[in-house]
């Protein structure tokens, strides 16, 4: 029932901070905080009490599954492997972080704010954790609403603008994926006689070719709307330009990642001949992606737009490393996911933070900062170098390994790819010249980090540089997960990984011919 009440304290809490918001307009923040506390160190603890197991095969490390609505196949299904866990921590994690830098920033509608803030959190949390499809649906609809909510209500001056734009984009594609699922659930039907919406009984289902690649389609389209990729990122950088300082950091962080984690789960293992027959395309599409959003960040004047653009470029490297379909450059998106929501969330703290003090986020305003906020410039300067991908921070690894799977798979697009690294560290070099370096702007001098900032900073410095020093235990966490990926493209074929992974039983998978399984 774990998984059950990693879900139910974060709604029940945002349920709790709406109600006694009322009459307390400083206990809905204490509320939240306890509330992603103490499910940040209910995942710690999972952890490290399931890592000794999580190195090898392994069916689910946590299961939770109960009929929900039996005549139509919908069940109740909730578990958790090495990748859904390392995603719970950083849910966690950054949800941790979200709280604690909306301390002072939200002064109006307190209890409504926590509300949508716990329940964005709570919706991600389902989606990493819904192995049925349906429920999966319904996780993916739960976090879109309250982060509209948390841009259209406490965002900057065109808030409403970004906020339309944001729920536009996100449900017309969540709308085609809902399509597919129906595509999927009706196929399995007519070919075993059975409804469901069970991801492990609809693993292996016999679809022609020709329809497969429109479910994947479907399925693709909305994670890559969510990730995003070229050309459906313009929603990006208005969301983050307009959202709150804590809707940056979940949509960097957390809602950016849950489009990666749904390739990786679901249209690979259920569509893995299209998905083979599309990854030229994808690749090419993430290579853009590194190249045009990182020539997009260095034109920005709007510290939040160029730091969003960043993002963009970022996932271009993880669209590239997934559909290299090879362990490197799978294991490489793992760490880049991880990585990233830590280097450009503390980038969008940071942002906040200056927001806070000069009322302003154009870069060209701003210079010769260090002098006055030393702290904030060195911790600055790591998080710009961890962006760039210096070695011994997290960044590093990540991409090292996404361009050396890659390379395995596509050289002439890695080579273009790796062209990326030397644009970032000129958009990160350049936010580090515009904002900390030069000459001081202002009239009056501005104060340097509170203990409160501090501490959220020191966190994540230390987070991204415990990834580039010892990152085998994420490594160790997520291998069976990328094994069984690499194997359905390489090793055995799908049928012998889904053995391995030992979540069907042997008699139900039989070979008819290539690319297609019928069960018996």
């Amino acid at each position: 029932m774990i998984l059950v009440w990693l879900i139910g304290i974060l709604m029940g809490g945002g349920i709790a901070a709406l109600l006694l918001g009322q009459g307390n307009r400083g206990l809905p923040r204490w509320i939240s905080l306890f509330t992603v506390l103490a499910g940040f160190l209910a995942v710690i603890y999972i952890w490290i009490d399931q890592y000794p197991i999580t190195q090898f095969p392994h069916k689910w490390l946590i299961q939770y599954r109960s009929d929900w609505i039996p005549n139509f196949g919908i069940t109740f299904h909730l578990a958790i492997d090495g990748l859904s866990l390392l995603l719970l921590v950083l849910t966690f994690f950054i949800g941790l972080l979200a709280v604690v830098c909306s301390w002072t920033e939200v002064k109006e509608r307190e209890g409504f704010y926590y509300f949508n803030l716990l329940w964005i959190l709570a919706g991600i949390c389902g989606v990493f954790m819904a192995l049925d499809l349906f429920l999966f649906y319904f996780f993916w609809e739960v976090m879109l609403i309250p982060m509209y909510f948390l841009i259209g209500i406490w965002g900057s001056e065109n808030r409403v603008y970004a906020a339309y734009k944001f729920f536009i984009f996100t449900q017309a594609s969540g709308l085609l994926m809902l399509l597919s699922i129906l595509g999927l659930y009706f196929i399995h039907a007519n070919n075993t006689g059975i409804y469901t919406f069970n991801y492990l009984d609809l693993l292996g289902t016999s679809i022609p070719e020709n329809i497969q690649y429109w479910l994947m389609l479907g399925f693709l389209i909305a994670f890559v709307v969510k990730l995003p990729i070229v050309p459906f990122h313009s929603w990006l950088p208005d969301a983050h330009a307009e959202a709150p300082t804590a809707g940056s950091l979940i949509l960097a962080g957390l809602l950016l990642k849950t489009g990666a984690y749904g390739i990786l789960r679901f249209v690979l293992p259920l569509f893995p001949s299209a998905s083979e027959q599309f990854a030229p395309i994808a690749m090419l599409l993430g290579v853009v992606g590194i190249i045009y959003g990182a020539i997009l960040a260095f034109s920005q004047t709007d510290l939040k737009r160029l730091v969003a653009y960043t993002s963009v470029s970022h996932m271009g490297f993880v669209m590239l490393g997934i559909f290299a379909l090879n362990e490197l450059a799978l294991q490489g998106v793992v760490m880049q996911l991880l990585t990233h929501g830590i280097s450009t969330g503390a980038l969008f703290i940071m942002a906040g933070m200056l927001k806070e003090r000069l009322h302003t986020r154009d870069i060209d305003q701003m210079g010769g900062l260090w002098k006055h906020m030393p702290q904030m410039g060195a911790m600055g300067m790591i998080f710009a170098m961890a962006s760039l991908g210096l070695p011994g921070l997290g960044n590093f690894i990540a991409e090292f390994l996404i361009l050396l799977g890659a390379f395995e798979a596509n050289p002439w697009l890695t080579i273009c790819a790796a062209l990326g690294l030397i644009f970032s560290a000129i958009y990160s070099l350049r936010i580090l010249q515009k904002v900390f370096l030069g000459s001081y702007q202002k009239d009056t001098p501005v104060q340097d980090l509170v203990w409160r900032e501090t501490t959220i900073l020191a966190s994540l410095i230390i987070s991204i540089l415990w990834l580039g020093v010892f990152p085998q235990p994420v490594i160790n966490t997520v291998k069976p997960t990328v094994i069984f990926i690499e194997k359905i493209f390489h090793d055995q074929g799908i049928a012998q990984a889904y053995l391995d992974r030992n979540i069907i039983k042997p008699q139900v998978i039989s070979k008819q011919k290539k690319g297609t399984y019928v069960r018996k």
